[in-house]
């Protein structure tokens, strides 16, 4: 197993890093709140899990060991492959997703795109006592919860500045895909920033 790696950055695309470890570009998938901490040139380290399926070896990499962790404990459950745990880990952290299956929150689940709300129930009974507790929060009435994401706007900015568009143009993509966001948030549910993040970048290659 490919514990991390480290290196320089080589490239990034919506979904992809390409880490330089020891002359070898390793293109590893990475969620949009991952690919946005990264820069071209710049030395990074992910935490990473190796999917091996009979037609492909797939590297999927991570902030850190935590958020590994956990994206290799949802897929035991049943009907959870690499991509469903990814677009889970893209859409709450990892102490979300803990508290969400502690108290039983089916909207926490179903904000996750492709969850049902069936599939939500299904997966809080076989999470309860898988994920554990929150690591960073403390129970209700004893002080602070956990940290509160960054907005989707702030993280389709830094996801769209990584990939090497200027500033003015990541405002300008935001703002071109405000209004999905925004049926998204008015349906009850989150912005679904992968989904976001593709139709900024349609919009950004359209403008050119």
């Amino acid at each position: 197993m490919i514990a991390f790696v480290s290196g320089p950055v080589a490239a990034l695309a919506p979904t992809t890093a390409v880490i330089e470890v020891g002359g070898i570009g390793m293109a590893v998938q990475c969620a949009p709140g991952t690919l946005a901490a990264l820069r071209v040139g710049q030395e990074a380290r992910l935490a990473t899990s190796l999917v091996v399926r009979e037609d492909s070896l797939t590297l999927y990499g991570f902030a850190d060991d935590d958020e590994r962790q956990v994206f290799e404990l949802l897929q035991t459950a049943s009907g959870v492959g690499p991509r469903l745990a990814q677009a889970m880990l893209a859409t709450h952290t990892p102490d979300a997703l803990r508290l969400a299956v502690a108290t039983g929150d089916e909207k926490a689940l179903t904000a996750v795109s492709g969850i049902g709300k069936k599939g939500a129930q299904k997966l809080l009974l076989e999470l309860k006592d898988r994920l554990g507790e929150p690591v960073g929060a403390r129970a209700p009435g004893q002080g602070t919860g956990p940290a509160v994401p960054a907005s989707w706007r702030d993280q389709l900015q830094a996801a769209l500045i990584g990939l090497g568009y200027a500033a003015r143009e990541a405002d300008e993509a935001v703002a071109a895909v405000a209004p999905q966001a925004e049926e998204a948030l008015a349906a009850g549910g989150r912005a679904p920033v992968p989904q976001l993040l593709r139709a900024a970048l349609q919009t950004l290659n359209r403008a050119r």
